[in-house]
């Protein structure tokens, strides 16, 4: 087998390396059934308990109450970002959004095609390097729902805390971070997440939804686009991802033997703060964008004294088997994304290059 080299990608991401090797065990043939995950029907015995699991292992793990679904779907988080307000915002109706970087921005586009939309708070004009303190932040009387991305992969800001909504139904993009700490589920209305940051591959978007806020949803809804009628088919409307929910069971099985949440919290505060570190002792070569409250523990970003040095450093680390550190085509810079399923190793053999990078061209 070719050696693994350690990816920084902001997503698809790194997946957990016995959890690649269980699904390869399993390519050819699922619990010697003599067929592939991706062969087997999704109306088959064998695919209905897979997907039992999967949805077991998330309430396990994030602790989910027994008033909310658990749904799987497709067309990514970006699709949510319409589907939302399609469900839950009137033409007449509003809803708060609070913008602290790209998503934010984009999720906002899409819910102004159906309703009004209040931005009670943007950090756009400080270049998205915070987040709000829970004080700073002042609710519409006449929101539906109350909107944020808990965290920014682009900007690689990070909300330290669950939103609490004051009784308005909160919404919340934790497509980045799901996975990587305990969420105080019921402070959240609905969850969403693209699975391929700390879940398991692209293609599959997980969606935690509270019940009363199924029973909202407007008749005559787009059936595809109905939470209820996804709901009420338990997330098979149509063929669902099935492989995708199958590396999402294994991925639950796997965080479950090493400790949970709770565990995954400490390995990624220590990754980071080795690397945020780093940032620090380098004497301004390397400087991090994000606030140091506001900064995430899933997508460390950083910029180098040029352009110039930034091109560099990404192609002089693939070299060194360091891959996917160059930020978004948006902002530039670095961004090594740090996700569940990668390595301290992988952190220190940055920190490493880092420093003799600086030191070459400091």
């Amino acid at each position: 087998m070719t050696e693994r080299i350690y990816n920084f990608s902001a997503g698809p991401a790194v997946l957990p390396l016995a959890v690649l090797e269980k699904a390869q065990s399993e390519m050819l043939s699922l619990d010697g059934i003599g067929m592939s995950v991706m062969e087997i029907s999704h109306r088959s015995r064998h695919f209905e308990a897979i997907l039992e699991s999967a949805k077991n292992g998330i309430k396990e793990l994030l602790n989910v109450p027994d008033n909310y679904r658990i749904l799987f779907l497709q067309g990514g988080a970006s699709l949510q970002f319409s589907v939302v307000p399609l469900n839950f915002l009137g033409k007449d109706e509003a809803a708060d959004y609070i913008v602290t970087g790209t998503w934010g921005v984009k999720a906002v586009k899409e819910a102004q095609r159906c309703g009004k939309v209040n931005t009670i708070f943007s950090t756009a004009d400080s270049g998205f390097k915070s987040v709000p303190t829970p004080d700073a932040l002042a609710f519409s009387a006449d929101a539906e729902y109350v909107h944020y991305t808990s965290n920014e992969t682009i900007e690689g800001v990070e909300f330290k805390y669950d939103l609490d909504g004051k009784g308005i139904p909160v919404v919340c993009d934790a497509s980045s971070n799901i996975f990587s700490k305990p969420i105080d589920i019921e402070k959240h209305a609905l969850i969403y997440a693209g699975a391929q940051k700390n879940i398991g591959p692209a293609g599959v978007t997980l969606v935690i939804i509270r019940d009363d806020l199924i029973a909202q949803v407007p008749e005559n809804q787009h059936s595809m686009l109905d939470y209820r009628a996804i709901a009420k088919n338990d997330s098979m409307l149509n063929t669902p991802n099935t492989w995708g929910i199958y590396i999402i069971n294994l991925v639950c099985e796997h965080l479950k033997t090493h400790g949970g949440l709770g565990a995954m919290e400490k390995k990624n505060e220590e990754k980071a703060r080795i690397l945020y570190d780093a940032l620090d002792s380098s004497d301004g070569f390397y400087r991090g964008h994000a606030d140091q409250s506001a900064r995430s523990l899933m997508n460390v970003t950083f910029r180098l004294p040029t352009e110039e040095l930034e091109k560099q450093f990404a192609s002089e680390a693939t070299e060194n088997d360091l891959d996917g550190l160059k930020g978004h085509r948006s902002v530039g810079g670095i961004r090594a994304s740090i996700y569940n399923a990668f390595p301290k190793e992988g952190v220190a053999a940055l920190v490493e290059f880092m420093r003799d990078f600086a030191q070459k061209n400091g």
